[in-house]
């Protein structure tokens, strides 16, 4: 049995058409627990919003019922059980009770430290608890024994730099978060040792970034010594003065243990860590024999030799690394972070090298696009439930900054939309600002976009904080952006006149309008379209790699480098992201329909009816009819197979609406300056 088992036991079909949940903790939304619930035949509904909750009940469910149908639906509450009675009384007359929570899971544990866990990490919790059967526990002994049990840290086996090195490493390349009071507690253990004086271990330990910033300031130093020890390379003597004169409480990181050196081709594969010149600065000349080396991978030699090393490097990683049909939503997220880097750096390739790679690439890029479509279609689905912190789809970001401010990390945000901006466009720019900006500190990750991948659906929800289903008269125009996002604001809490919105941002002539909002003292919630890339896109002829090139033009040119300066300066707290990606797809034919189309994409074509989008996919058999998940029930996406588009037959565009994981997994970003 899993934790899971205890609460689906409760849900036998067509016992009850309605359920009403007291579920405090959130153990409902959880990934596996919605897939299962789903598989059973139940449908979830969130009760947050009390207008929204009910304009879905009375629309999706209750007319079904009134007209013969049957549905199992659940409708969720965070409440405690006793506060199930603040639901609509006409719910509470016909629903049947249910109430679920973590102490009824794990009643020997501190319920303040189980609640802190991300709810993905129960299950390997849970298989501890039935392990080692412990007895009642106060909050450090919890703390211990979650750091053991469930992210296989032991303090006091950690002796040895190796040691520390591989525990951070493993966390850290797996993205993986731990709640602060756990990060506090291994601190402490640590420093009531003794062991690692001299190391950050308060900011290293929590913080991803600050992490691989650690790293890259020690990689050079460990560079020049293993130089140093190998007879082939003579280091000339001002090179090595400069190395005796590090401070002498930095650490010497042992790169070249075994327990660390197995993660170091793939932080440099996937673009964590970044190569030295050190080797030209040192004034060798590598032999074809040291090429091979283990250190070779952080290393600058030759460029073209470094790009095509890497990029066979990230195919054969990428190959292993593919999610399950099963694997959380983060795996995906940190997978299409690698794939992007590999599309940026395949774009960077001559011909000859594109070439001979071509094969492995392709087997790779088709492999991706079935692994990613058969988990979406059994998936996708539960996301838009899932709590907004951390974010995970793009309609989460106004609650997170709505939350940022209410818990005081915020006072003013701004929320950035670069419409069209796909990953692989993403790590282009990412690169042009870091080198124009090396004081500022950015902190990457990626979300999740809306199906069909357009800008009426995607972006509007992003602006509107809510699922397209609750928008369903502006769902086929961007209009209302600017009033979805204001009146979001206004629900929590603030005047008009302290929100704003503006788009078509992206060229110099709109930055005075853009940079004179900012400096409005009264403003605290800005919302901002930068559609320059969409632009680009829609007038591209040249393929993905013509997007990469005129994205790096138009970031080297200025634009955005002013924009977050301006943010920056006016104390902003600040999100990038886009609405969708994009890739590049060729013509399978356009549909002969005339205008029974409500959308007519070159991606998806949208139906208001199931007869119409059946006609049309009797056309195109390998055509995905969507399911409206989260969308209004007379929205019905069809969607072009594959990488294909609905344009003629042999013509070539890039292009959005459909499922690939360029065009679903868009950027999400935050940009501050760097700490002394």
């Amino acid at each position: 049995m899993n934790w899971r088992d205890h609460i689906l036991k409760e849900f036998t079909p067509q016992v009850a058409r309605l359920t009403l949940v007291a579920d405090p903790d959130g153990l409902l939304v959880e990934e596996g627990m919605m897939q299962a619930i789903r598989e059973r035949g139940f449908e979830l509904l969130a009760f947050d919003d009390p207008v929204a909750f009910r304009f879905a009940y009375e629309s999706k469910y209750r007319s079904h019922w009134d007209a013969g149908r049957v549905t199992d639906l659940v409708v969720v509450t965070r409440s405690a059980s006793h506060d199930l009675g603040t639901l609509p009384f006409d719910l509470l007359q016909v629903g049947r009770r249910l109430s679920f929570n973590l102490g009824d899971l794990f009643p020997n544990m501190s319920y303040p430290v189980i609640a802190a866990l991300d709810r993905g990490d129960l299950d390997a919790l849970y298989q501890a608890q039935e392990r080692y059967a412990p007895e009642l526990m106060g909050d450090n002994a919890t703390r211990d024994f979650v750091l053991r049990h469930v992210f296989q840290v032991a303090p006091e086996f950690i002796g040895q730099p190796s040691d520390m090195l591989r525990v951070l490493l493993r966390r850290h390349h797996q993205g993986q978060h731990l709640p602060r009071l756990l990060d506090d507690r291994f601190i402490r253990l640590l420093r009531q040792s003794g062991r690692f004086e001299g190391w950050p271990l308060e900011a290293i330990i929590p913080d991803r970034e600050a992490f691989f910033s650690f790293l890259q300031e020690h990689w050079p130093r460990f560079v020049i010594k293993w130089l140093k020890t190998n007879s082939e390379f003579q280091i000339p003597t001002s090179q090595d003065d400069s190395v005796e004169m590090e401070p002498p409480n930095v650490p010497d990181l042992p790169f070249d243990h075994d327990d660390v050196r197995v993660y170091i081709d793939n932080l440099f594969l996937e673009g964590f860590l970044k190569p030295i010149d050190v080797v030209e600065a040192a004034g060798v000349s590598p032999s074809e024999k040291s090429l091979s080396a283990w250190i070779v991978v952080g290393l600058h030699t030759d460029q073209a030799a470094d790009q095509a090393r890497r990029v066979r490097g990230l195919i054969n990683s990428l190959h292993d690394q593919l999610p399950s049909p099963d694997a959380r939503h983060q795996s995906w997220l940190a997978y299409a972070r690698s794939w992007a880097e590999l599309i940026a750096l395949w774009h960077q390739l001559s011909p000859p090298a594109q070439s001979e790679q071509r094969p492995q690439f392709d087997s790779l890029r088709e492999k991706i696009d079935s692994a990613f479509f058969e988990w979406i279609w059994k998936r996708y689905g539960g996301l838009h439930n899932l709590p907004a912190s951390p974010p995970v789809m793009l309609h989460h970001l106004p609650r997170y900054l709505a939350r940022e401010i209410e818990n005081g990390r915020m006072s003013k945000v701004a929320l950035i939309v670069v419409d069209g901006l796909a990953l692989d466009q993403w790590v282009v720019m990412r690169k042009a600002i870091e080198r124009q900006r090396p004081e500022w500190q950015l902190r990457e990750g990626a979300i999740f976009a809306w199906l069909p991948t357009i800008t009426s659906v995607s972006r509007q929800a992003a602006f509107a904080g809510k699922a397209p289903i609750f928008f369903p008269s502006t769902i086929h125009t961007t209009g209302k952006e600017s009033a979805l996002w204001t009146q979001f604001w206004a629900d929590h809490g603030l005047a008009r006149s302290e929100v704003a919105y503006l788009k078509g941002l992206g060229d110099e002539a709109s930055l005075g309008e853009v940079e004179n909002l900012l400096e409005n003292s009264q403003l605290r919630a800005a919302g901002l379209v930068v559609d320059k890339v969409d632009r680009i896109m829609h007038g591209m002829e040249l393929g993905t790699a013509g997007m990469h090139n005129q994205v790096h033009q138009w970031t080297e040119h200025g634009f955005m480098l002013r924009l977050l300066d301006k943010l920056l300066e006016c104390e902003f707290g600040f999100v990038i992201t886009s609405d969708h990606g994009n890739i590049e797809a060729e013509g399978c034919g356009r549909p002969s329909e005339g205008a029974i189309a409500d959308v007519r994409g070159e991606r998806v074509r949208v139906y208001p009816d199931e007869s119409l989008r059946a006609g049309v996919k009797q056309q195109y058999p390998g055509a995905v009819e969507w399911p409206a998940v989260g969308l209004p029930e007379n929205y019905l996406p069809l969607l072009a197979a594959g990488r294909s588009a609905f344009i003629p037959a042999g013509k070539r565009l890039v292009g959005h609406g459909g499922i690939s994981i360029e065009e679903l997994i868009v950027p999400l970003a935050r940009v501050e300056r760097k700490t002394l």
